[in-house]
């Protein structure tokens, strides 16, 4: 990673939006969310809405649960609602320190009835919610029904099983959370707008809750009895379906790892289909006819050089507050801070963060400049909205038309972007028009060797005024593009995707005003029983956007099998051929030591590290390019590595000795273990042990998380796979006991 250089003061969190007049958060978890979005405070409500009302309330969801908290742990928000929503919202929250460990958490109540509209809850002590969990995860979605059932109008809601999470990098520090979303339904035809999310712990406690639309009194729906038969609207998708060949981009943001795959997928620009009128739906709302697809036209037919070469992080800085600049003596335009980084796809960049300061409050976000030309990556003009909240924010009452829109756009990104312009095309399909902000969306997708590029684009908003509201360069650097000469035939693929054919009922909003409250009813194209499935054109293989759990169980073995399967799951254990890993080979030091540190604490490789710009090397052939460099430098900064020697051998194995020494490392006794003279090993192989480790192997030994077999310690044996997975277990439930936050 490269070092940056930084000019400012302070460095704030992308979106940050905040009032000094709004409730306090504890934390930011799902459940909470929504406090990131600008608060209204509503001081004519207080005297309504009493703290003990909302303490009694909050009880009577949890009876028992929270017996030790006393009124004085409780903190209360003002009353307050959000833009564009006059529904008041009250806020409760609590902060506890039990034995030293901390207790908080705290709920969002909704309207008259005081309504339950999030909850978040972290325990002081979860440790029978590590894996492996005290409850499967059966059990975990019975304790969600049970709350639900505690829920007004839960009742109308069904568990949506197309939503599966990947764990991510989970660590085994933390506790296992059961995620289940639940959808609401009207006459058994789900609504997807309307959710619960409720996630348990591995303990089978309630973690967190967030809802929807809780108000939906005003609701209505189109009449279920009056639905066009399934077969006549699958027999109309079928006669209008095309499919296009593609290059797909996937990103991972945990590893930093880009593939690139050809696939086939659905071109039309069309959602579903109307199923009282038979009307296309398109991201505009429905229509009698399909959107038309526009032939490839490139934004520019020649390159156009950019406006500088020699950027700085001055210029950035003069570029920033004429672009930002607001039309208002009531705001305060603040650059927070300036600095140079890698972004998260890996673009070198000028980060900008600024705030605009109104009163008592501010809203503010980040904007990032190419580092070597200036020109704009990533814009998202929030003026609107902030002059919107202060009721300065003029109506247009003649928009422009989305042609006009259109125009506009592409002069922007000559303007501002122009480098890369001739990678791309015009927008193909139809441009999406946000009626309730007046907004025209646009896409502008990459084509190469005339294949449009999925994942790939720059996105542009333009006002219904003219305005530019947001760019975004999303330029992808890949060197080998796969050739299309060996995929299978489009007639083939299409045929592939007629046989998989089938329609989801749902009911849905005729596009996203806000104000409209009627849902019409619609069937939703499924290929494959997924409604983000692709095909693979050089296998001729079905993908999707989501992974089934059960595709995610790759390892089987005796003993250790739960363990694998965890570690490979949560992102911990790297596999890469699932076929011939084998779980009782040695293992390396360096893939040792990465299951170790990821098993304390998150890892993002390949990803940016705030507040570790400055990092040193510690070993001479471990250097910032080198794969393991984050993971080395993290545990030489815990202690766990001595930096002795000058270079580190991870592709040494590892032996219980040595595994030992970092284990009790990792705890911080290094101290206690140094005082070799206090400990005595009862080992038939006591004297393999070498003097200076004695300690670390008795601490280790007692703490049960390497012992003796048949009273043999085998100081000199080398780690498996499967060794390791069970051991660290064991590390990670130590380590929450003692004091997990010291490894974040």
């Amino acid at each position: 990673m490269k070092n940056l250089r930084t000019l400012g003061i302070l460095t704030l969190s992308t979106g940050l939006s905040f009032g000094a007049l709004a409730p306090a958060v504890a934390a930011a978890t799902p459940a909470n969310e929504q406090n990131e979005m600008v608060q209204i405070r509503t001081a004519s409500v207080e005297s309504v809405v009493t703290k003990s009302e909302l303490i009694k309330k909050f009880k009577e969801l949890f009876p028992n649960k929270f017996d030790f908290l006393n009124d004085g742990d409780f903190h209360m928000g003002s009353g307050h609602h959000f833009p564009d929503d006059d529904t008041i919202r009250y806020d409760l929250s609590f902060h506890k320190e039990i034995n030293g460990k901390r207790v908080y958490g705290g709920i969002g109540f909704v309207g008259e009835e005081l309504e339950i509209e999030n909850f978040y809850y972290q325990p002081a002590n979860s440790i029978d919610a590590l894996f492996p969990a005290k409850v499967t995860k059966g059990e975990a979605e019975e304790a969600a029904l049970a709350f639900l059932k505690k829920i007004p109008g839960a009742s109308e809601y069904q568990l949506d099983t197309t939503h599966d999470y990947n764990l991510g990098n989970q660590p085994l520090t933390e506790p296992i959370r059961y995620s289940f979303s639940f959808v609401r339904t009207e006459n058994q035809v789900p609504i997807p707008d309307q959710h619960i999310q409720v996630n348990v712990l591995g303990n089978g406690e309630i973690a967190d809750f967030y809802r929807t639309s809780v108000n939906t009194e005003s609701h209505t729906f189109d009449d279920i009895t009056k639905v066009i038969s399934e077969n006549e609207i699958l027999t109309k998708v079928k006669e209008n379906l095309a499919i296009d060949l593609q290059y797909r981009i996937d990103f991972d943001y945990q590893t930093g790892d880009r593939t690139v795959q050809l696939v086939y997928q659905p071109t039309n620009d069309f959602l579903g289909v109307h199923a009282l009128s038979g009307e296309w739906q398109t991201v505009n709302g429905f229509s009698p006819d399909l959107p038309e697809e526009q032939e490839i036209e490139f934004i520019t037919a020649e390159p156009i050089q950019p406006k500088q070469t020699d950027f700085s992080l001055e210029k950035a800085k003069a570029f920033a507050q004429k672009l930002l600049s607001i039309d208002s003596d009531k705001v305060k335009l603040s650059i927070e801070s300036i600095e140079e980084r890698e972004n998260h796809i890996g673009q070198e960049v000028i980060a900008i963060q600024y705030m605009y300061y109104y009163g008592n409050s501010g809203h503010g976000t980040e904007l990032e400049l190419d580092k070597q030309t200036g020109e704009i990556i990533q814009y998202t003009d929030i003026k609107s909205d902030v002059l919107r909240e202060m009721g300065d924010n003029k109506e247009n009452n003649q928009p422009i038309s989305s042609e006009e829109a259109l125009n506009l756009a592409v002069e922007y990104l000559k303007e501002f972007s122009p480098s890369h312009l001739h990678n791309y095309a015009k927008p193909t399909g139809e441009a999406h028009f946000e009626s309730d902000r007046g907004v025209y969306h646009f896409a502008f997708p990459r084509v190469v060797d005339g294949i449009l590029v999925s994942g790939d684009n720059i996105s542009v908003g333009v006002s219904a005024d003219g305005s530019l509201l947001g760019l975004n360069v999303n330029y992808q650097d890949v060197e080998n593009w796969p050739t299309s000469e060996e995929v299978i035939s489009e007639e083939e693929a299409k045929a592939e995707f007629l046989e998989q054919l089938s329609l989801d009922l749902q009911y849905v909003k005729e596009g996203y005003a806000e104000d409209d409250d009627h849902y019409q009813l619609a069937y939703t194209p499924l290929f494959n029983e997924n409604q983000f499935s692709f095909i693979d054109a050089n296998t001729g293989e079905w993908n999707s956007l989501t992974e089934e759990e059960s595709e995610r169980q790759v390892i089987t073995h005796p003993w250790a099998e739960d363990e694998l399967n965890y570690l490979v799951n949560a992102r911990i254990l790297d596999v890469e051929d699932v076929n011939t890993f084998d779980a009782n080979e040695k293992i390396t030091k360096g893939d040792a030591l990465a299951v170790i540190m990821k098993s304390l604490t998150h890892f993002y490789e390949g990803g940016y590290y705030p507040g570790q710009e400055n990092m040193s090397q510690s070993f001479d052939n471990i250097d910032p390019e080198h794969p393991l460099y984050q993971i080395v430098e993290r545990a030489v900064s815990l202690n766990i590595l001595d930096t002795e020697s000058a270079n580190l051998d991870l592709d040494a194995h590892l032996t219980r000795e040595e595994l030992a020494v970092w284990y009790i490392r990792a705890l911080g006794l290094e101290q206690a273990a140094k005082q070799g003279s206090i400990y005595q090993l009862d080992f038939a192989d006591a004297n393999d042990v070498q003097k200076e480790y004695i300690g670390h192997v008795a601490l280790a030994n007692s703490l049960e998380l390497l012992t003796a077999n048949r009273n043999q310690f085998n100081p000199n044996q080398e780690v498996t796979y499967a060794h390791l997975a069970v051991s660290v277990v064991r590390l990670a439930h130590e380590a929450y006991k003692r004091n997990p936050e010291m490894y974040y």
